[in-house]
Formats: C-alpha cells, sequence, structure tokens
C-alpha cells in the first residue's frame, strides 16, 4: 500500500498537486467538483458516517497509512475555507466503489491490485486469498454505476442544491466483510464450469496487518455512510446490490480473461 511505503509520494499527489488547482478555481471563481474520500472519517466509531456531524478521527503519526486521509481532510478544509470566500464547489466522499476494469488482475507487483480485483487473480493464479486478520472488516460496497449516477447529479446541480456541500457516495445496504467479499467471488466462480476446480480448490488464508502492510498500518473495523443528504437534496439512493455487483464483475472478467498473461503472474491479497 503506498499509504505506508511512499508517504511524502502520496502526500505530494494528493495535496501538493490538488492545492494548485484549487487555488487557481477560487482566484477564477470556478467551480469545483472534489473528490474527497470515506477514508476522512478514519477511526470514528459511528454507527453510520454523516458528513456534517461525525468527527474525522485518525490514528498517531507514527502509523503512515493516515497520510491520504489526512491530505484529504485538509483540502477538504481548505476548500471549505475558499467557499466562505465565494467559491463554488461541491465535495464528494465515494464508499468502496467497485465494478470491473477497476485494476488489472495481471498485475507483476504483489498487491498492487485493489480487493476485488486482487481476490479474482488469486483464485485464477491458484494461490491462496490472503486475509489480513482473517477479513473481519466491513465495508459498505458500492456499484460503480450506482457512483456515476450520483456524480452525474451534482455535476448538473439543478436548482444549485450540491453548492456548497459536502456528499456521501455510498450503499450502507451493501455492507459486508472481507471474507463475505472472498466467499462471494468464489461461489461465484464455481458456477463457471471451465474455472469451477479452481474456485473449489481456492484457500483463504489469514494475515496480521504488520505481515501484510508493515508497522505504518492501522486497519478501521467499520464503515457506514449516511446518505440521508444526498438523499434529500439530489433524490439519490443506490440500486445494484453487492450480489449483482459481483456477477457483472466476475462475467466481465472472465468474458476478457486471459490465462496466458496471467500464468507466469503472482498477486497477493488486500
Amino acid at each position: 500500500m503506498s499509504y505506508v511505503k511512499n508517504p511524502i509520494s502520496v502526500f505530494q499527489s494528493v495535496f501538493e498537486t490538488n492545492m494548485w488547482i484549487v487555488k487557481e478555481c477560487a482566484r477564477l471563481k470556478r467551480r469545483i467538483i472534489f473528490p474527497s474520500t470515506s477514508e476522512v472519517y478514519g477511526m470514528c466509531d459511528d454507527s453510520s458516517f454523516h458528513e456534517q456531524n461525525s468527527p474525522l478521527i485518525l490514528g498517531p503519526i507514527h502509523k503512515e497509512r493516515w497520510i491520504y486521509s489526512c491530505s484529504k481532510q485538509l483540502l477538504d478544509r481548505v476548500i471549505w475555507a475558499y467557499g466562505k470566500e465565494g467559491l463554488p464547489f461541491t465535495l464528494f466522499r465515494p464508499f468502496n466503489w467497485i465494478g470491473h476494469g477497476q485494476d488489472s488482475i495481471y498485475s507483476s507487483e504483489r498487491g498492487n491490485a485493489r480487493l476485488i480485483p486482487q481476490f479474482l487473480g488469486n483464485v485464477l493464479c491458484n494461490e491462496p486469498l490472503q486475509l489480513v486478520d482473517g477479513g473481519k472488516q466491513r465495508r459498505s460496497f458500492t456499484d460503480i454505476s450506482d457512483g456515476i449516477d450520483a456524480l452525474i447529479q451534482i455535476i448538473r446541480n439543478e436548482d444549485n442544491k450540491a453548492s456548497g456541500k459536502i456528499f456521501n457516495i455510498g450503499n450502507p445496504d451493501n455492507n459486508a466483510s472481507i471474507i463475505d467479499i472472498a466467499n462471494m467471488l468464489v461461489s461465484e466462480l464455481q458456477k463457471y464450469p471451465e474455472y469451477e476446480h479452481l474456485a473449489s480448490n481456492a484457500q483463504i488464508n489469514s494475515i496480521t496487518k504488520e505481515e501484510f502492510y508493515g508497522d505504518g498500518y492501522q486497519d478501521v473495523q467499520q464503515r457506514i455512510p449516511d446518505i440521508d443528504n444526498i438523499k434529500t437534496e439530489l433524490r439519490w439512493s443506490p440500486k445494484i446490490s453487492l450480489d449483482q455487483s459481483i456477477k457483472d464483475i466476475v462475467s466481465h472478467t472472465l468474458q476478457h480473461f486471459d490465462d496466458k498473461a496471467i500464468k507466469h503472474t503472482s498477486l497477493k491479497a488486500s
């Protein structure tokens, strides 16, 4: 994970590069639609995370994984401050968006892909799926189609209802643990006769976060968005179930799968 391995690079790409864009938008009074992140909520222990009411709680400095969250949060605060001076803006916070083509399952670097393409690559490579601390952590997974629909509403900004607002974009109904995702992917792959043997023999192993990420990592056990604001202001609600997302991702992946390209690839689950 680059948050832990290359914290300075993360700060430069996330904060410094975007800060220039924010300043130019403020100078020209041009609207900015900024992608924040669900990571800004950090270790908040609210049952669901609200844009205006939930505290943004990060870990200690020596846990480098928080530099991404901190950089994004600082940009949120800067944009909000510029908004008080006339900058038109909307901030949105994606919650674990998923969809086919998100990352390549042919990645040559171990641990380079995100969760679902990583696990798919593991199964198709006949490698074990490695779950950090047993995969008990829970996330709210959002189909990319739902996410794009929400973004379109933000861009349209009818009656200026998105102006000066922060919106969570997520699906609280699709809350699942990492081990749930692993089992769902394996079960879906078993429906395809040519891959049933790989899926049936898939190994799911547990690994500590220290072994997987190093000492600079700190995990979050639960992440559920409160989406009342975007429902009320933009009349948006997610529609696609986690089951349907998994089916679509597996189907698309297998349609474009090249076993020769993945034959010598070694992936490590994240």
